[in-house]
């Protein structure tokens, strides 16, 4: 069995998904992407290699790692669904204009004072800054 096979069988079984020929594709894909893909993005992507797939089963199996684990949805309220694949701590510039999101990594900021539990009950799964701004290409741009 080949090694990256293996190894995403080990992924699966870990994260408790069953193993397919979509879902394989759909990881490898999304690992070769830069950035923070969206769903869309994906379905363009993955559409190379499995040309009958359906941007409906590709947001059915992105929810399915984001809800098991693999990945992680990038903040809420950017308005679309967007993965964060890369598991080292950072934060995130996103443009306002054209919502380009850049990661920013975690010492830009010092240590933010992170607590397990927060006024409310509320508990804290992660810490997450977001810089709100206009990107340098957006800022080059004529009105």
């Amino acid at each position: 069995m080949p090694e990256t096979l293996r190894s995403f069988r080990e992924l699966c079984a870990r994260h408790g998904i069953a193993v397919t020929h979509q879902r394989q594709v759909l990881y490898e894909t999304m690992q070769s992407m830069y950035g923070h893909p969206s769903p869309e993005e994906v379905f363009e992507a993955v559409k190379q290699r499995i040309p009958s797939i359906s941007l409906a089963t590709v947001y059915k199996n992105i929810h399915l790692f984001v809800e098991s684990g693999v990945f992680r949805e990038l903040s809420i309220h950017h308005g679309t669904l967007r993965v964060e694949m890369n598991d080292v701590p950072h934060h995130h510039m996103v443009c306002s204009v054209c919502r380009k999101v850049t990661d920013l990594p975690d010492g830009e900021f010092g240590a933010p004072l992170l607590q397990t539990a927060m006024p409310g009950g509320f508990l804290v799964e992660r810490v997450s800054i977001d810089v709100i701004g206009v990107c340098p290409d957006c800022q080059a741009r004529p009105n």
